[in-house]
Parts: C-alpha cells; sequence; structure tokens
C-alpha cells in the first residue's frame, strides 16, 4: 500500500496545524459558525443534529492493522467506543468535542491518514474495488490509478470549489464491485491490443435526481489518463450550474447538453491539459506502481481448511457465503461482516477493530479494506489459516455468515445522526435483518441486496438496491417509498418505484410480502430475487404488497 513521502507528511501536518488555529479562533468567538464552516468542511468535520461528526478518509479503502488500530483508539478516546464506516469507504465519528478535533488529526497523521476533502464542493475520496489486487477476475489492480488521482485531486487549486461535490470510483476487474456507473467519473482497467487502459464513464449518481453514468470514452491510454480526467472536471467546472445546488452535479450537466456535445468539448479541453502534464503524471504513477506490489504469497497445503469444512457446520455457512475467489492458489478473500443480526450496519466497536487488526497483521499480509457495503475485507488470506480466523472472529461477533444476503443492508446513518435526514434507517435495517433471523429463511432467500436511505440524497444507495427503501417526511409522519430491480454492477440499473409509501411501521411487513412473493413465483431455489423480478417485471411484487394491503385494511 502507500506510504507517505516527507512531501506527504509534511502537506498533513501543516494543514493539522492550519486547523487547529482555525478552532481556537472558532472556541475563542473569533469565527462566527458560518465563518467556521467552510473551513472545517475542508477538513472533514460536521455539524449533525446532535453534535460535531468527522468523517475520516480511506482511500480507495485500504487500510494496514496500524491504522485499523489507530482508529479503535480514536473511537475509545474521542467517541463513544466504536465507528462508522460508510459506502464512500470513509470512517466516520459522530460525537467528537470540537476542541478534540484537533488532536485528532494529529493522531491520524501519526499513521499516515487524515480527513482533508471529505466534504465540501470538491473532489472526494477516490475509492475503488475492495477486492483490488486480489480479486481472480481482475485485469490490473486499480489502486495505484485511484493513488495517484487522489494526489492529483488533493488541494488543487482549480478544483477546491467545483459546482458540486465530485466522485470518482476506479474498478479493475469487468465486474463491476466498486458502482463505477453511480459516479461523477467512473473508471475502469480494460485491455486493447496488449495495451492496459481504461474506459471512462461520467455523469453517473444517486441522490434527487438518480442516473447511470454514460461512455465517455472506451480507451485511453495510461499516459494520458490523469490529463483527460482533468479535462472532464474542468469542463465540467466552467460548464456545470451554479445557481441551483440541485441541478449542479455533472450528470444533469450532461443530460442538458448531451454526451455527444461534453465529449467534444472534453477532447478539446484535453489537448490542452495533455501538453500541459507533458508525462510528468506517467513518471509519479511509476513511483506509486511497485508500493502496490502483491505480497509474498506462501505454498502451503489446505488440509486444515479442509477438514474444518467437511467437521464444521457453522464454518462451513461462513466458508460458503463470506468467502470470494482469490488470484493466487491456496487463498481466499475473507469478507468480515459488521453487520450482525440486528446491529447497525457499519458499526464497529474499538474492540472489534483491533481484533480486526490483530488477524490482518497475524495472517493477512497486514492489509485490511473497507467496502462500499459498509464491511471489512481481508483480501490475502491463507485457506489453511481459515479455521482459527473463523474462530477469533465468531468470539467477537463478526463471522456472521451473511455477505450478499438479506440482512447483509446498506444503510445510512439516518434521522438517528444526520441534520438532513427525514426518517430513520438504522431501525429499519435491523427489524429487516431480526425478523428474517426469526424466519429462519435467509438462506433460502439467496442472494438479495436491500439498501436504505433516510432521505433523497441517497446515502444509503436506494437506487440500485434490488430492494431499495427511501424515508420521507410526508406531514411530519415518516414514510417509505420502495423500489425495486435496482442493480450497482456492471449491469447498473435504477430500481423502478411500486407505488404509495409505507408506514414506519408498515415497511418491514411489506418486506416481507415482496420476499414471499419472490419465494412464491421463482423458478427455482438458484434464480435470485432479482432475475425474478426481470423475468416477471413488477406486477406479481406490486400485487403482494398492496393488494394484501387493501385487504387487512378494509377488514380492519
Amino acid at each position: 500500500m502507500y506510504r507517505y513521502n516527507d512531501f506527504d507528511a509534511d502537506f498533513v501536518a501543516q494543514r493539522n496545524r492550519q486547523f487547529r488555529q482555525q478552532v481556537a479562533r472558532r472556541i475563542d468567538g473569533s469565527l462566527t459558525e458560518d465563518e467556521f464552516k467552510p473551513l472545517r468542511l475542508m477538513n472533514g468535520l460536521y455539524l449533525q443534529l446532535h453534535a460535531y461528526m468527522l468523517r475520516v478518509a480511506i482511500p480507495y479503502g485500504t487500510l494496514n492493522s496500524a491504522q485499523m488500530r489507530q482508529l479503535a483508539y480514536l473511537a475509545e478516546r474521542f467517541d463513544k467506543g466504536y465507528g462508522h464506516f460508510t459506502t464512500r469507504q470513509n470512517i466516520q465519528y459522530n460525537w467528537p468535542k470540537l476542541p478534540d478535533v484537533p488532536d485528532m488529526l494529529d493522531a491520524l497523521a501519526e499513521v499516515e491518514m487524515h480527513a482533508i476533502q471529505t466534504s465540501g464542493n470538491t473532489i472526494r475520496n477516490v475509492t475503488a474495488d475492495h477486492f483490488a489486487g486480489a480479486a481472480a477476475d481482475e485485469i490490473a489492480d486499480p489502486r495505484p490509478v485511484a493513488e495517484l488521482l487522489r494526489q492529483w485531486s488533493t488541494d488543487h487549486p482549480e478544483f477546491q470549489f467545483l459546482p458540486r461535490k465530485f466522485k470518482i470510483a476506479v474498478t479493475g476487474s469487468p465486474n463491476d464491485r466498486a458502482v463505477i456507473k453511480a459516479h461523477d467519473i467512473g473508471i475502469q482497467v480494460v485491455e486493447q491490443d496488449g495495451r492496459i487502459g481504461y474506459r471512462v464513464l461520467v455523469g453517473g449518481g444517486l441522490g434527487r435526481t438518480p442516473m447511470i453514468g454514460k461512455e465517455l470514452a472506451d480507451f485511453v491510454s495510461q499516459q494520458e489518463l490523469l490529463p483527460y480526467v482533468e479535462a472532464v472536471v474542468s469542463v465540467w467546472n466552467l460548464l456545470g450550474r451554479r445557481d441551483n445546488k440541485y441541478k449542479a452535479r455533472i450528470k444533469i450537466t450532461v443530460h442538458e447538453h448531451g454526451i455527444e456535445q461534453i465529449r467534444g468539448l472534453v477532447e478539446e479541453r484535453f489537448k490542452e491539459t495533455r501538453a500541459a502534464f507533458n508525462g510528468a503524471d506517467l513518471a509519479i504513477f511509476e513511483q506509486i506502481k511497485p508500493q502496490f506490489a502483491p505480497p509474498a504469497f506462501r505454498n502451503a497445503p489446505t488440509d486444515a481448511f479442509d477438514r474444518a469444512y467437511e467437521a464444521d457446520p457453522v464454518f462451513r455457512s461462513w466458508a460458503d457465503t463470506n468467502l470470494a475467489q482469490h488470484r493466487a492458489p491456496g487463498y481466499a478473500i475473507a469478507q468480515i461482516s459488521i453487520k450482525a443480526h440486528g446491529q447497525t450496519p457499519g458499526d464497529a466497536t474499538a474492540e472489534q477493530m483491533r481484533v480486526m487488526a490483530d488477524i490482518a497483521s497475524e495472517f493477512g499480509h497486514d492489509e485490511l479494506r473497507i467496502s462500499h457495503e459498509q464491511n471489512v475485507i481481508l483480501p490475502h488470506v491463507h485457506k489453511s489459516d481459515l479455521p482459527e480466523i473463523h474462530a477469533r472472529l465468531k468470539a467477537h461477533g463478526l463471522a456472521t455468515a451473511n455477505i450478499g444476503k438479506i440482512s447483509d443492508i446498506i444503510a445510512c446513518p439516518g434521522m438517528d445522526y444526520c441534520a438532513l435526514a427525514t426518517a430513520r434507517s438504522i431501525p429499519v435495517a435491523q427489524q429487516i435483518a431480526t425478523r428474517f433471523d426469526e424466519l429462519k429463511i435467509e438462506n433460502d432467500i439467496g442472494d438479495l441486496k436491500i439498501k436504505i436511505s433516510g432521505c433523497i440524497n441517497a446515502c444509503g444507495h436506494h437506487h440500485v438496491g434490488h430492494i431499495g427503501i427511501l424515508g420521507l417526511d410526508r406531514a411530519g409522519v415518516e414514510t417509505y417509498q420502495i423500489t425495486l430491480g435496482g442493480d450497482h454492477t456492471e449491469n447498473a440499473a435504477i430500481g423502478q418505484r411500486t407505488g404509495p409509501g409505507f408506514g414506519y411501521d408498515e415497511i418491514v411487513p411489506a418486506i416481507e410480502r415482496l420476499v414471499g412473493a419472490y419465494l412464491e413465483h421463482r423458478t427455482d431455489p438458484a434464480e435470485t430475487f432479482l432475475q425474478t423480478y426481470r423475468r416477471l417485471g413488477m406486477a406479481p411484487f406490486k400485487a403482494a404488497l398492496y393488494d394484501s394491503e387493501q385487504s387487512r385494511v378494509a377488514a380492519e
């Protein structure tokens, strides 16, 4: 993974000293809250419903054990003993006190971390496939490109006051695990005539106006990628609307002007940016790439795994559900669910963070990843170590075998924390997970992605959930709209609204009826919820939602 050089360390230290002074001026009254707001947002500090919230960047989701232990320390020392991993591969602390924030930033700097550009109208934390460098289907590790983009975008003088926030995601595989089609810019590693290059998408995004990204270029070479991306952002920075924040995202610009016009403007601007870079970015890229070299994989027998798999049904269930195929023989990618039934999606205690850090340093080549699905990944584990890893995870509530299942729910913090939220997300997610655990049908249901947002900003990615839930305020009452058929993969699709929303007490029974309709109509247990929906369309699911509900209301 990338390690700071002297410039990186000095830059972060200088920013922290600057912000410490700004915090002191806010505390003594020299700065009003309105004056302080743009300064704190530049350093990832929000003011939420009950307290400040610090959002810490985890670039492209990659951590080592020392960094995870430091995140645990921050949770215990400055928060309430836990942190919240987000769909942007960040971590949020929901209860810091303002005078403590400079100390938190200094503690982060000790392990080469920061909170810069995790907020504001700038280029945010660059995200990537959480299996990067390990996946069997990968063409090339996308993290060196993500790191190049991170260095280029940090404090970029032209892009600190963009029309709105700007998000970039990178994947190295044809199977999209980074949701690149729902980003302002999505980048996919491709191979053409024996050369590695990049497919570039533009104009994706969720929120108030969800859109799937459009292809801007089918192949951009390695030496041209950064000037090409700069051309895209430059064009939008000049063309994007600043009169209406709801129409300021690049997806609206692409929609209003059309992809062909945007492509022409980008090509014109690219002629200038390519000349200005003059290959300097490629030299930096070549310095970055060796830092992402794969670890020294060991060649060892997997007998211990095979014995545990045959003898222990609990271990077998976890292995079948939570492991993914690794590119190296004898290895696996282990996905750690931090969504035990009834727990808050994305939350991990300081103790759990330390357990994961210890396992990574002892068994996982000192690497951890945060997924956009709010789980933690051990990207490189030898199969012979998996029985011991599972036992340790199980002892700390981290061995739930539910990756990709109905209780593996993405959920934003909702109205329990967020000042923008209009409904609760966390309790709904907890109740759904608990209910289907009680019914003991989670394994029979199989692959099913539920995503919940507590407001129209869609931080819970509800638009691309197989079942999406959007919480809204209707005349002071929490109402939950349901969408069906969303997909966050390479086959990305925006879910379709089923009809009128459901009250807080009605939403879990409504989801139960949806699942019942799926189990009734699927052709066989191998057909997933999404496949059944695509085969049959909305009608049987809508009938299950509303016909039975109308019958119940009439009976009452």
